[in-house]
C-alpha cells in the first residue's frame, strides 16, 4: 500500500480541547459519574485506549468549569508536568488543564495521530514555553506540522501494525498482573491468613489437594501461628544489604555494561520484575559500592523517596542508597521473601522515620518478624508459585521484545521510510 504523503497543521486536523478543574474545596463536585483525567493517570504503564483516571467529577462539577466531556476516541496528550503523557478515550471523558486533547476531524485517523505525537514528544516540547515549568500552550499546538498519509485508509492501516503490537503488549501485562496477584493470594492465605490451618481447626472442607492439605497443622499455637511453624527475623532469613552512588563527576564510573537501579527505575514497572536500568556503570564505579553486584532473584525494595517499590532483578544489578537488597540465599525462597515484603508493607513504613524524608534504614528492617513455614510446605508453596512467576517472567520478557519491535517500526512507519506491506512481514514474525 502507498500513496501521497500531505503536510498538515495540527489545527488543521483537529480541534485542540484543554481542560479543567473544578473547585476541589466543594466535595460534591467530585466522585460523580463523568471520567476525569489528570497527567498523574498516565504516569505509568497503562492501554492506550483508558475508560477513567483516579477521580470522577459529577454532571455538576463539569459544569461548574471549562473542562469538556471530549468524545470517545480524542487522544488525550498532556501538555504540562510533564509534556506527551499520551492516551486514546475509550468513551466520553473530560481532564484537567493538564492536557491539550486533539478532537480528529473528518478524513485523519485518531490512532495514526496518536503514534505520530508518540513518536514526536520532542517536537511537542520544542513548542513549549514558560519559565517556572514548560508548557505546551493551544495556540502552539495547532501550529505543528505533520506529515501523514493523504488517505485515511492508509493512516489506519500503519496504525493497526503499530497497534497490534501495543494490543499484544498490553495483553501480557494484563496477564502478568493477573498471575502477581493469584500469587498473591495464595500467599495471603497460606501464610498471612492461615487459612488451610484455621479450616482444619474449624472443621470446613479442605480446598487443596491433598497432599498439600496434609501438610499444615491442624491447630495454632499460644503465639498464633500454625503449630511447628518457627518466628524469625527477615534479617536472619536474607542477606540485607544497602547501596550508593558512585561519583557523577568521575566519568570513569559511568557509562558501562553493569546494571545500577535506583527507586525511579522501579516507579514505572507494571510488575515487579526488573530486567533494564535507566544508567550503568562500570567496573571501576561498581568498586565504589559495598553490596556490589547483587545475583539474579533479589529482591529490590525502595527504602525512601518514596518507601514501597517493589522488584526482583532478573539482571545482575547495583544499587543506589534508595534501596534495601535482599539476598536470598537461605531457606526462604527469593518469591516467598517478595510476596512478604508485599505482605508486610505496613510494617515495614512504620518503622520508617527521618525529618527531611521518611526512610527505613537497614537496622530498623532487620529486627522486622517473619513467620518461617516448615520446610515442606516451604517446598510446596515454590512448586505452586513458581510456575506463576516463570510465566509472569516471560511474558516481560515478551513484553520487552514486543516494545522494541514497536519502537523500531515507530519512526520509519511515521515517516513513510517502510511500506505496510514490508511492516506486515516484519509483524507476522513477531506476533
Amino acid at each position: 500500500m502507498g500513496g501521497e504523503w500531505v503536510e498538515k497543521t495540527i489545527g488543521e486536523i483537529a480541534d485542540v480541547v484543554g481542560g479543567s478543574t473544578p473547585s476541589t474545596h466543594d466535595l460534591g463536585n467530585f466522585d460523580g459519574d463523568v471520567p476525569w483525567l489528570t497527567p498523574k493517570d498516565l504516569a505509568k504503564p497503562h492501554p492506550r485506549y483508558v475508560t477513567r483516571g483516579y477521580r470522577n467529577l459529577s454532571r455538576k462539577g463539569l459544569q461548574s468549569c471549562s473542562a469538556q466531556l471530549l468524545p470517545a476516541n480524542s487522544v488525550l496528550v498532556s501538555s504540562r508536568a510533564p509534556i506527551g503523557y499520551l492516551a486514546i478515550a475509550a468513551n466520553p471523558i473530560a481532564t484537567n488543564q493538564g492536557f491539550r486533547s486533539l478532537v480528529m476531524k473528518p478524513g485523519y485517523d485518531h490512532e495514526f495521530i496518536y503514534y505520530w505525537l508518540l513518536d514526536n514528544v520532542g517536537a511537542l516540547e520544542r513548542h513549549a514555553t514558560g519559565t517556572t515549568f514548560k508548557e505546551l500552550t493551544g495556540r502552539a499546538f495547532k501550529q505543528i506540522r505533520v506529515r501523514l498519509p493523504s488517505e485515511v485508509s492508509e493512516q489506519r492501516a500503519i496504525a493497526h501494525i503499530l497497534g497490534t503490537l501495543d494490543d499484544k503488549i498490553e495483553l501480557n501485562r494484563r496477564m502478568s498482573a493477573t498471575l502477581e496477584a493469584m500469587a498473591r493470594a495464595i500467599f495471603q492465605d497460606w501464610f498471612v491468613d492461615f487459612g488451610p490451618t484455621r479450616a482444619k481447626m474449624e472443621g470446613r472442607p479442605h480446598y487443596l489437594a491433598p497432599d498439600l492439605w496434609s501438610l499444615f497443622p491442624d491447630r495454632l499455637d499460644a503465639e498464633g501461628k500454625p503449630e511447628g511453624w518457627q518466628v524469625s527475623t527477615i534479617g536472619q532469613e536474607v542477606a540485607v544489604v544497602g547501596g550508593t552512588t558512585p561519583s557523577t563527576k568521575e566519568p570513569t564510573y559511568w557509562n558501562g555494561d553493569l546494571h545500577w537501579a535506583t527507586p525511579k527505575d522501579l516507579s514505572t514497572l507494571s510488575v515487579p520484575v526488573l530486567t533494564d536500568t535507566e544508567r550503568r556503570i562500570t567496573p571501576a564505579g561498581l568498586a565504589q559500592i559495598g553490596s556490589g553486584l547483587l545475583p539474579v532473584g533479589s529482591v529490590l525494595l525502595s527504602s525512601r523517596a518514596p518507601i514501597g517499590y517493589l522488584a526482583v532483578n532478573l539482571v545482575p544489578t547495583a544499587i543506589n542508597q534508595g534501596f534495601i537488597g535482599m539476598m536470598c540465599d537461605g531457606r526462604l525462597p527469593n518469591i516467598f521473601v517478595w510476596l512478604w515484603t508485599a505482605a508486610n508493607m505496613d510494617a515495614i513504613k512504620q518503622k520508617a522515620n527521618g525529618s527531611t524524608f521518611q526512610e527505613i534504614s537497614k537496622a530498623n528492617f532487620r529486627p522486622l518478624r517473619v513467620i518461617v513455614p516448615s520446610a515442606r510446605v516451604l517446598a510446596a508453596f515454590d512448586c505452586v508459585v513458581r510456575p506463576l512467576w516463570e510465566r509472569l517472567c516471560a511474558n516481560v520478557k515478551e513484553q520487552a521484545t514486543l516494545a522494541a519491535t514497536r519502537d523500531l517500526l515507530l519512526p520509519r512507519l511515521m515517516s513513510g521510510e517502510l511500506r505496510v506491506r514490508d511492516a506486515e512481514r516484519l509483524l507476522e514474525r513477531v506476533t
